[in-house]
Protein backbone atom coordinates (compact mmCIF):
# COMPACT_ATOMS: atom_id res chain seq x y z
CA UNK A 1 0.00 0.00 0.00
CA UNK A 2 1.69 3.44 -1.23
CA UNK A 3 0.34 6.21 1.88
CA UNK A 4 0.31 9.86 0.51
CA UNK A 5 -0.40 12.89 2.83
CA UNK A 6 -1.74 16.37 1.57
CA UNK A 7 -0.27 19.23 4.08
CA UNK A 8 -1.12 22.79 3.97
CA UNK A 9 -1.48 25.03 7.75
CA UNK A 10 -5.16 24.76 8.72
CA UNK A 11 -6.40 21.65 6.54
CA UNK A 12 -9.45 23.12 5.54
CA UNK A 13 -8.71 24.66 1.86
CA UNK A 14 -5.65 23.20 -0.03
CA UNK A 15 -4.87 20.33 1.55
CA UNK A 16 -8.42 18.49 1.43
CA UNK A 17 -9.19 19.39 -2.11
CA UNK A 18 -5.86 17.82 -3.07
CA UNK A 19 -6.62 14.66 -1.41
CA UNK A 20 -10.33 14.63 -2.57
CA UNK A 21 -8.89 15.62 -6.54
CA UNK A 22 -6.36 13.09 -6.16
CA UNK A 23 -8.68 9.87 -4.66
CA UNK A 24 -10.90 10.53 -7.63
CA UNK A 25 -7.59 10.25 -10.37
CA UNK A 26 -6.18 7.72 -8.27
CA UNK A 27 -9.98 5.81 -7.97
CA UNK A 28 -10.37 6.74 -12.13
CA UNK A 29 -7.10 4.57 -13.00
CA UNK A 30 -8.36 1.73 -10.84
CA UNK A 31 -5.08 2.16 -7.77
CA UNK A 32 -8.03 2.55 -4.87
CA UNK A 33 -6.63 -0.41 -3.51
CA UNK A 34 -3.24 0.10 -3.63
CA UNK A 35 -2.36 4.08 -3.59
CA UNK A 36 -3.94 5.11 -0.26
CA UNK A 37 -4.25 9.59 0.75
CA UNK A 38 -5.03 11.57 3.54
CA UNK A 39 -4.93 15.47 4.58
CA UNK A 40 -3.75 17.23 7.70
CA UNK A 41 -2.63 21.07 8.76
CA UNK A 42 0.49 21.80 10.48
CA UNK A 43 -1.44 23.88 12.70
CA UNK A 44 -4.45 22.98 15.21
CA UNK A 45 -6.67 26.29 14.36
CA UNK A 46 -9.28 23.95 12.76
CA UNK A 47 -9.09 20.87 13.91
CA UNK A 48 -12.79 18.56 13.07
CA UNK A 49 -13.99 21.11 10.93
CA UNK A 50 -14.93 20.70 7.54
CA UNK A 51 -13.18 22.55 4.93
CA UNK A 52 -13.95 25.90 4.10
CA UNK A 53 -17.73 26.12 2.35
CA UNK A 54 -15.96 28.09 -0.80
CA UNK A 55 -13.55 25.33 -1.18
CA UNK A 56 -16.00 22.17 -1.31
CA UNK A 57 -18.39 24.21 -3.35
CA UNK A 58 -15.41 24.56 -5.64
CA UNK A 59 -14.81 20.91 -5.54
CA UNK A 60 -18.78 20.13 -5.51
CA UNK A 61 -18.87 22.16 -9.07
CA UNK A 62 -16.46 19.69 -10.30
CA UNK A 63 -17.95 16.52 -8.89
CA UNK A 64 -16.21 16.37 -5.83
CA UNK A 65 -17.35 15.88 -2.74
CA UNK A 66 -15.36 16.79 0.43
CA UNK A 67 -15.95 15.75 3.96
CA UNK A 68 -12.64 15.16 5.35
CA UNK A 69 -12.99 16.78 9.12
CA UNK A 70 -9.41 18.80 9.75
CA UNK A 71 -6.73 17.12 11.74
CA UNK A 72 -3.49 18.18 12.98
CA UNK A 73 -0.33 16.54 11.19
CA UNK A 74 0.76 14.01 14.25
CA UNK A 75 4.32 12.46 14.62
CA UNK A 76 2.49 8.71 13.80
CA UNK A 77 2.52 10.53 10.11
CA UNK A 78 5.98 10.44 9.46
CA UNK A 79 6.11 6.56 9.77
CA UNK A 80 2.67 5.93 8.15
CA UNK A 81 2.80 7.76 5.26
CA UNK A 82 5.55 6.95 2.24
CA UNK A 83 4.84 10.60 0.66
CA UNK A 84 4.32 14.06 2.10
CA UNK A 85 3.23 16.66 -0.64
CA UNK A 86 3.43 20.40 1.48
CA UNK A 87 1.44 23.03 -0.13
CA UNK A 88 3.96 25.41 0.38
CA UNK A 89 7.80 26.09 1.38
CA UNK A 90 6.69 27.34 5.27
CA UNK A 91 4.27 24.48 5.64
CA UNK A 92 7.52 22.09 3.68
CA UNK A 93 9.53 23.88 6.99
CA UNK A 94 7.60 23.22 9.18
CA UNK A 95 6.82 19.47 8.82
CA UNK A 96 10.73 19.01 8.29
CA UNK A 97 11.02 20.32 11.72
CA UNK A 98 8.56 18.48 13.19
CA UNK A 99 9.90 15.14 11.73
CA UNK A 100 13.55 16.50 13.45
CA UNK A 101 11.32 16.84 17.02
CA UNK A 102 9.78 13.52 16.73
CA UNK A 103 12.85 10.98 15.24
CA UNK A 104 15.90 13.49 15.98
CA UNK A 105 16.79 13.11 12.03
CA UNK A 106 14.68 14.84 9.22
CA UNK A 107 12.47 13.49 6.47
CA UNK A 108 14.50 11.88 3.34
CA UNK A 109 14.06 14.23 0.10
CA UNK A 110 12.35 10.92 -1.24
CA UNK A 111 9.42 11.34 1.46
CA UNK A 112 8.81 14.95 1.39
CA UNK A 113 8.15 17.00 -1.18
CA UNK A 114 6.24 20.46 -2.60
CA UNK A 115 3.08 19.53 -4.26
CA UNK A 116 3.48 22.21 -6.79
CA UNK A 117 6.83 20.98 -8.41
CA UNK A 118 4.40 18.48 -9.91
CA UNK A 119 2.29 20.97 -11.88
CA UNK A 120 3.52 21.45 -15.50
CA UNK A 121 2.43 25.07 -15.62
CA UNK A 122 4.00 25.95 -12.15
CA UNK A 123 6.59 28.25 -13.97
CA UNK A 124 8.63 30.03 -11.31
CA UNK A 125 5.77 29.24 -8.31
CA UNK A 126 6.55 26.31 -6.00
CA UNK A 127 3.65 26.82 -3.91
CA UNK A 128 0.01 26.08 -4.44
CA UNK A 129 -1.51 29.80 -3.00
CA UNK A 130 -3.74 29.74 0.00
CA UNK A 131 -6.80 31.26 -0.89
CA UNK A 132 -8.36 31.76 2.45
CA UNK A 133 -8.35 35.58 2.74
CA UNK A 134 -9.26 35.76 -1.49
CA UNK A 135 -12.27 35.82 -3.60
CA UNK A 136 -13.60 32.90 -5.23
CA UNK A 137 -11.26 32.48 -8.28
CA UNK A 138 -8.76 32.09 -5.71
CA UNK A 139 -10.42 28.80 -5.18
CA UNK A 140 -10.82 28.01 -8.89
CA UNK A 141 -7.21 28.49 -9.34
CA UNK A 142 -5.91 26.02 -6.43
CA UNK A 143 -8.34 23.55 -7.63
CA UNK A 144 -6.87 23.92 -11.08
CA UNK A 145 -3.41 23.75 -9.20
CA UNK A 146 -4.16 20.33 -7.44
CA UNK A 147 -5.64 19.00 -10.44
CA UNK A 148 -2.63 19.42 -12.34
CA UNK A 149 -0.17 18.59 -9.87
CA UNK A 150 -2.15 15.39 -8.69
CA UNK A 151 -2.37 13.95 -12.62
CA UNK A 152 1.52 13.97 -12.81
CA UNK A 153 2.16 12.97 -9.25
CA UNK A 154 0.12 10.08 -9.98
CA UNK A 155 1.82 9.57 -13.08
CA UNK A 156 5.27 9.61 -11.20
CA UNK A 157 3.84 7.00 -8.83
CA UNK A 158 2.80 4.47 -11.35
CA UNK A 159 5.99 4.91 -12.93
CA UNK A 160 8.04 4.71 -9.93
CA UNK A 161 6.54 1.28 -8.49
CA UNK A 162 5.89 -0.27 -11.49
CA UNK A 163 1.80 0.21 -11.28
CA UNK A 164 0.94 0.36 -15.36
CA UNK A 165 0.11 -3.38 -15.44
CA UNK A 166 -2.84 -2.93 -13.24
CA UNK A 167 -4.22 0.22 -14.50
CA UNK A 168 -8.14 0.72 -15.65
CA UNK A 169 -8.38 0.99 -19.18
Amino acid sequence: MIQVLFVCLGNICRSPVAEGVFKELVEKKGLGDIIQCDSAGTAAYHTGSLPDKRMRKTAFDRGISLTHAARQLSSDDFDRFDYIMAMDETNFTNIRDASFRANGSYLPDRQLYLYRLFDPLRGESVIVPDPYYGEISGFTDVYEIVERAGAKFLDYLIEKHGLSSVLRD
